[in-house]
């Protein structure tokens, strides 16, 4: 599995789960996506592992750029932090006056997996994360 592939299901499950009003699965995405970025044991990885037994492409996602890493933290755990951040902070502690943020990203996710152009990867990736 691709983080492309990945990123289209996580998006379209959050709008999903935002739509019908199912806060217990926006929850499970938030919880998801904050395991994932804590421990690194990210579902596209784990799949590829066991599907192929490598750990997928690491230019996926870059646009052939070359990047610079300046540190050993990867791109796509700030990704997923930064997303786990954002929708907590969003659904946990100002629900009514940010109502609008879980639905941008959960857009955005989805135009990043149909695209397989992330902007936040590659800002973070040109910030300096491996």
């Amino acid at each position: 599995m691709s983080n492309r592939l990945y990123r289209m299901i996580f998006g379209a499950t959050l709008l999903l789960a935002l739509y019908f009003d199912v806060h217990k699965a926006v929850y499970a995405l938030v919880g998801l996506a904050a395991f994932e970025a804590i421990t690194n044991l990210r579902v596209p990885l784990l799949v590829s592992r066991l599907r192929y037994g490598n750990n997928g492409d690491p230019d996926e996602g870059t646009l052939g750029i070359h990047f610079q890493p300046r540190t050993t933290f990867e791109a796509e755990r700030g990704f997923r932090l930064s997303v786990a951040a954002m929708l907590a902070i969003s659904l946990f502690v100002y629900p009514d006056a940010l109502w609008f943020i879980p639905w941008f990203m959960g857009f955005a996710i989805l135009g990043a997996g149909v695209s397989g152009v992330c902007p936040m990867f590659l800002a973070l990736k040109w910030a300096g994360l491996k």
